[in-house]
């Protein structure tokens, strides 16, 4: 998937409509690069789809050719709600506030106008682009969507975060690179020292901005968005839009245009809400015995040492099970997701900062091993199911002193205030969990 593949005749005549020093730019970037090595390897697997036939749906939301054609080189062949309200506006230029639930496809939607409207060839260590995520797993998330579309049209994209070299990334963006997806931390420290400048940066992205207002990032934010003089275009991706981020859409954004598909609490494709009331000693096995009906589980714990311990409870239980968190080096996280996403691993056992990037569209079930802290943290967590139109499972396991948060849940999810069915891991509906009477919502 990448400028070597054959394009259909006829799709263009190597001008790019805007002719003059910009186009000779890419033409000669473009041979440059696809002579460079391959850095995709640096990247968690996500699902490959295979190619499509050009032109494909974005291409009559206003995406030009020589990107449809690596939409088209990387499986996209027709755009999600979220895309076809978000592409033509943000490829007219304007500032764009986008709501959208999690799973939705906001990375291309920002993405897409985002590599279409960056047309020159970025100076070493002054990205023309910007995209800022809340953590690294986003960031490579995002990066490893948006790299096979951009090597296709000549460009370059870089994941800058911590935990991973700093020199490396530093040699990266010495080659000039045109779109940086960064975390803020480790782009501050950058910048800083000197070793990126963001004032030729024409268009910045902010992706999960209330994920980064949660964390309280939101001056760090402020300070980025400051450094980048040169900025034309901003666009927001969020799931809400108020606090922090109401207060960065009005100082940042100049008279943006608001997309929103979705009611705030609402999830992507078909999602099945089962609460399960089951007793402490007994929590592991249940997991264990939902993972033999389904072929890859998320587990989503509270705190470090509780995945640490549930993943190897499910391991002496005979379940491929990892623990994803952030005292784990960036290296092994990366390669227990990408064992994950290949089908190494039937469960991953995360907390929430951890599982954000996790953007694997055939997870079957996503488990909250104890009830979510609020409506806001169970759809971040359960928005790991249910994507791209497929169905998925949302299981919440309810002790017997936690009935009450999970009533505050379903009366937040305005899903029936029905009370958890009593299970022993034993019980063989667990292996189907569709024998289950459960809520739904799509």
């Amino acid at each position: 998937m990448n400028s070597a593949n054959p394009r259909p005749p006829g799709r263009r005549s190597g001008g790019r409509g805007r002719g003059g020093r910009g186009g000779r730019r890419r033409e000669a970037t473009h041979q440059r690069r696809d002579d460079g090595p391959d850095r995709s390897g640096n990247l968690t697997t996500i699902n490959a789809l295979p190619p499509v036939e050009p032109p494909t749906g974005f291409a009559a939301l206003g995406v030009p050719a020589r990107i449809d054609d690596g939409v088209a080189a990387c499986g996209f062949a027709q755009p999600f709600a979220i895309q076809t309200e978000a592409v033509p506006v943000a490829m007219q230029g304007r500032d764009v506030c986008g709501r959208a639930k999690t799973g939705s496809g906001k990375t291309l939607a920002f993405g897409l106008p985002m590599l279409a409207r960056i047309t020159d060839t970025a100076e070493p260590r002054r990205p023309l682009g910007l995209v800022l995520v809340p953590t690294r797993e986003l960031a490579v998330q995002v990066a490893e969507v948006l790299e096979p579309i951009a090597q296709h049209a000549g460009q370059r994209v870089l994941a800058v975060y911590g935990g991973a070299s700093r020199h490396t990334q530093i040699d990266e963006l010495d080659k000039g690179v045109e779109l940086v997806v960064a975390t803020p931390l480790r782009l501050i420290d950058l910048m800083k020292s000197g070793e990126v400048d963001l004032a030729d940066a024409q268009i910045v992205c902010l992706d999960e901005a209330d994920r980064m207002a949660d964390d309280g990032f939101t001056p760090q934010v402020e300070w980025v968005l400051r450094h980048c003089t040169g900025r034309n275009q901003t666009m927001l991706f969020s799931a809400t839009l108020d606090g922090d981020v109401g207060h960065i859409i009005r100082h940042y954004l100049h008279d943006p245009v608001e997309v929103a598909i979705d009611e705030v609490t609402d999830t992507v494709g078909t999602m099945h809400h089962l609460f399960l009331a089951v007793h402490h000693m007994d929590k592991d096995k249940v997991v264990g015995a939902i993972g033999q009906g389904i072929a890859k589980i998320v587990v989503f714990c509270q705190t470090k040492r509780l995945c640490d311990r549930v993943a190897r409870n499910l391991q002496e239980l005979g379940v491929q099970a990892s623990a994803i968190h952030g005292d784990l080096p960036q290296k092994a996280r990366e390669r227990a997701l990408q064992r994950f996403a290949e089908g190494k691993l039937s469960v991953l056992v995360a907390t929430d900062v951890a599982a954000r990037g996790i953007d694997i569209d055939d997870i079957g079930a996503v488990i909250h091993y104890e009830p979510a802290k609020d409506v806001k943290d169970y759809l971040h967590r359960s928005g790991r199911t249910a994507r791209a139109g497929r169905d998925g499972w949302a299981v919440t396991l309810v002790e017997y002193n936690q009935h009450t948060q999970m009533r505050i849940l379903q009366r937040g999810m305005r899903l029936p205030t029905n009370p958890a069915i009593e299970v022993f891991s034993n019980n063989p509906n667990l292996r189907d969990l569709g024998l289950f009477h459960a809520d739904v919502t799509t």
